[in-house]
């Protein structure tokens, strides 16, 4: 297969406090202070409100998304290196007490293609300002979608996950 090229057009930008991606362990096994320093990330994550400007041209694009209530977020996290997307296999949160995986079996932002997905609330809708909560999109990043989450579609039941997401999940 010949190789395609692809061009994206952002359709927004985030607005809000996130400044800095979410904290790594430092070489070695992660430490309290690492675990302390990721929950209060996660937990300010989880209750952070965010602005996604849409930008005037597609705002009529928005039209009915305030009768949902939640929304897929897809963002290009634009702080990412080059070199950084040229890495295929990383210890999932940096943790290096898990043996790495291939980028495609994480969320890592660290792919090909930095394509970030995140689920969020949809707070309100007023013109082209979506108000969200949730988005662990950092200030500034780029938009490139936005979905309706569809309970009936999207939930997709009897699913598994590997354990070393439940070490994750319990640390």
């Amino acid at each position: 297969m010949d190789r395609c090229d692809i061009n994206l057009t952002p359709i927004g930008t985030v607005r809000n406090g996130l400044k800095k991606p979410m904290p790594s362990p430092k070489k070695g096994l992660p430490d309290d202070d690492y675990y302390d320093n990721l929950e209060k990330y996660l937990k300010k994550i989880e209750s952070l409100e965010s602005e996604i400007i849409i930008f005037p041209k597609f705002e009529d694009g928005l039209d009915g998304i305030e009768e949902f209530s939640h929304i897929f977020i897809l963002f290009w996290p634009h702080l990412l290196s080059e070199q950084k997307r040229s890495t295929l296999c990383v210890h999932p949160m940096g943790r290096r007490d898990i043996s790495k995986k291939g980028v495609f079996a994480t969320c890592s932002p660290m792919r090909p293609n930095p394509i970030l997905l995140s689920p969020v609330i949809l707070i309100e809708r007023k013109k082209n300002i979506l108000k969200v909560r949730g988005l662990d999109a950092l200030d500034q990043s780029l938009v490139i979608d936005i979905k309706p989450y569809l309970s009936h579609y999207h939930l997709i039941e009897g699913t598994r996950c590997p354990k070393w997401i439940e070490q994750l999940r319990k640390n």
